[in-house]
């Protein structure tokens, strides 16, 4: 698997080093990108399974007394603070474990924190599809959160080790195309199933096949040489960095680089979790905070959700809700593709700009069409011409984010950090996701119930904020090698002011 491949590109990048795919490396790439699948199916699977009759007569009985109602207001249908519960559960696990993932992921290494993470999620799936009571049920979800938590932290700083610098962004953003594969998948089971009494057993249950399939691919794959050689693992970083670069080329050089930033990070004797607060690391910090809190903001995920309850809400139908969740997934997917194949080309700042004004178009149409068709408090009914319509807007809506914030929130935390921190910047990004994912999840149902089509607007409001920050703060890393990121902070108008001097902090 490693030997002589065609490189597809051998440009010299940055470093002085050549960048080129090889076999190895897609293959390495595929394999801890599909990480993604247990983050997508969850995603996906909690949705649907939440507007099976058969799953809510077993542990949510009031919301088919509500449903039955002689008059319904559509936005308080699945107002329910233990059905929220159960999927927000997963995220308050995962931000637990995303924490103590960075000391698992610098002490064991990237590819055995994602062993973990599988193992971990398999368990919580089997424990969801047996259920027999409520406890059991979030305790499937906080197994699956601990999980969904190790893989994220681990997989994408794993694709961007690993990979090409000239083609970081494209290999990077395989994580969120297999998370919108799972997601796609799970609302295919979930449609299928959706008939039978034990369909919702199914649906949570199939959770074990992605889990086992990450987790076998996992153990054929080797570390990142960066990973090896923090652990003193010189030996097989070689045999890494060979199978990585393909067997014509001369690894010494490159290996040298990875073992002198290595050796400079561990003569900083300061916890990395004090380290990230320095004055000097203010635009890491910011960014690590920043990119994912945002990233949640938009709404997607709250969409991604809820979109069956959101559908059947508006007059879709049962069937049909599902249905519509399936399309919004193959949407996503679509997009994801026209993100991997321009990122690297057009760059991060142009895809986050244009996916905002996208996804802000779609945001106030959806409001401005629910207040005029369902009346300010939400009662009258909506035709399915009109639910079609808020379809098509979020289908637009999902393939701005799809192309923008669902990749780069991975792609840039993992990627501007140098060696000594980065664990811990990734750490502090999945958990700063894992925490608003929380809150939102755990009071959308709610506030969708209050605020009616404002929810939208709401939404709305935050991605203008979140455009403006792209356009004055980010800054492009598109093609720069990650021991050459600090250069982009230098020579920004705004975070300069905490590099003083760029030479003298070429530091990993």
């Amino acid at each position: 698997m490693a030997g002589g491949v065609v490189p597809v590109d051998a440009s010299p990048i940055g470093n002085g080093f050549v960048g080129k795919i090889t076999l190895s490396v897609i293959i390495t790439c595929i394999v801890a990108a599909s990480s993604g699948l247990l983050f997508g199916y969850d995603l996906g699977i909690s949705g649907g399974v939440t507007t099976m009759v058969p799953f809510l007569e077993k542990f949510f009985p009031d919301i088919l007394r509500k449903v039955a109602g002689t008059e319904v207001n559509m936005y308080c249908v699945y107002d329910s603070q233990v059905l929220t519960l159960f999927t927000s559960s997963l995220y308050l696990a995962g931000l637990v474990s995303s924490l103590a993932a960075s000391r698992v992921t610098a002490a064991w290494g990237r590819r055995n924190t994602i062993l973990i993470g599988g193992v971990t999620f398999l368990i919580g799936g089997a424990l969801n599809g047996g259920a027999e009571n409520i406890g059991m049920l979030i305790l499937g979800r906080v197994l699956l959160g601990f999980g969904v938590g190790f893989t994220n932290q681990a997989a994408p700083l794993y694709l961007s080790e690993i990979a090409p610098p000239k083609w970081r962004g494209a290999f990077n953003t395989g994580f969120q195309f297999f998370l919108g594969v799972g997601a796609l998948i799970a609302g295919c089971i979930n449609f299928a199933t959706a008939k039978h009494t034990w369909g919702w057993r199914v649906s949570l249950g199939l959770a074990v096949v992605p889990a086992s399939v990450m987790t076998i691919g996992a153990l054929l794959i080797t570390d990142t040489p960066s990973s090896l050689v923090e652990r003193g693992k010189i030996e097989q970083a070689r045999k890494a960095l060979r199978k990585a670069r393909g067997s014509s080329i001369d690894v010494e050089p490159e290996l040298e680089e990875l073992i002198k930033w290595s050796q400079i990070a561990k003569s900083m004797k300061q916890e990395p979790f004090k380290t990230i607060f320095e004055r000097q690391y203010r635009p890491h910090l910011v960014m690590a905070i920043a990119i994912p809190f945002f990233q949640q903001m938009t709404g997607i995920n709250i969409v991604a959700f809820y979109a069956p309850n959101i559908f059947q809400s508006v007059g879709l139908g049962h069937d049909a809700a599902l249905l519509s969740a399936i399309i919004l997934g193959a949407v996503n997917l679509v997009s994801l593709l026209v993100s991997t194949a321009i990122v690297d080309r057009f760059g991060r700042r142009f895809l986050f700009v244009t996916g905002g004004i996208c996804m802000l178009v779609c945001q106030i149409a959806v409001s401005i069409l629910l207040a005029v068709v369902t009346g300010v408090h939400g009662t009258k009914d909506m035709s399915n011409g009109s639910a079609i319509v808020v379809l098509v807007l979020l289908c637009c809506y999902t393939a701005g984010f799809g192309w923008s914030w669902g990749p780069l929130t991975w792609l840039i935390p993992s990627e501007i950090f140098p060696l000594k921190i980065r664990t811990t910047g990734q750490s502090i990004a999945v958990g700063v996701q894992f925490i608003i994912i929380f809150i939102l999840s755990q009071t959308f149902l709610s506030m969708l119930c209050h605020f009616k089509f404002a929810s939208f607007v709401f939404y709305a409001g935050w991605i203008i904020v979140m455009t403006i920050f792209v356009i004055f703060f980010v800054p492009e890393t598109k093609g720069i090698p990650l021991e050459s990121m600090y250069t982009i902070w230098g020579k920004h108008w705004f975070w300069r002011r905490y590099v003083k001097d760029v030479e003298q902090e070429n530091l990993p």
